[in-house]
């Protein structure tokens, strides 16, 4: 059990990171199509770049995958830089589409969304998997669950607020969706370290 809660450890954080980029890229889409013929063909070298990152990170994610657990493990400094640089031509592309509150609002809501799915699949296979072991760390198992919701709902509803305020800047976003991101990698470490046993609870 300990290789496979390792496994999805890794497996959670990459499709979170994923669904974030899939969320990011239509919502980007929908904006370069509307924007004006100077800053269109910058826009769309950059969601060109970014469309480029995401695949770069599936693609090192399956063979990384495929490779086992130790692979997946040292590759996770390799998958950041991935991440780090789509998050970086995201902001990019805010500068150079104007900085519109509209289209910030409205990718921070999808991305929001997509964060939200991956607490919700990362609960379910924990759940799936915690079905699987004995009965005996059935009650610590349920407690972390619980607590996985629990950060789940407060992540949302923190989320939730920044979205019906309107008005925030990209860099605010950016921030409440890294502090979630952050919240969700530490639930998801939680529930697959309890899920292990008898290892280490860190």
């Amino acid at each position: 059990m300990s290789e496979q809660s390792s496994m999805s450890v890794y497996l959670n954080w990459a499709r979170e990171r994923l669904h974030e980029m899939d969320a990011a890229l239509a919502s980007l889409d929908v904006k370069a199509a509307e924007a004006e013929a100077a800053s269109k063909v910058k826009a769309q070298e950059i969601i060109a770049d970014l469309k480029k990152r995401r695949s770069d990170l599936e693609a090192l994610l399956k063979t990384q995958a495929e490779a086992g657990e130790a692979a997946l493990a040292g590759a996770k400094i390799e998958l950041d830089q991935h991440w780090a640089g789509f998050e970086t031509q995201m902001k990019s592309f805010f500068d150079t589409a104007g900085k519109q509150a509209e289209q910030q609002q409205a990718t921070f809501k999808d991305i929001a969304a997509a964060q939200a799915k991956a607490w919700r699949e990362s609960a379910d296979r924990f759940r799936e998997a915690a079905t699987k072991v004995t009965t005996a760390g059935t009650t610590d198992l349920d407690a972390v669950l619980t607590q996985l919701k629990s950060d789940a709902a407060q992540a949302g509803a923190h989320l939730e607020t920044l979205k019906q305020t309107g008005s925030q800047s990209w860099s605010v976003f950016s921030a409440a969706l890294s502090e979630s991101r952050k919240a969700f990698d530490a639930a998801n470490q939680a529930a697959w370290n309890a899920l292990r046993g008898s290892g280490p609870k860190s």
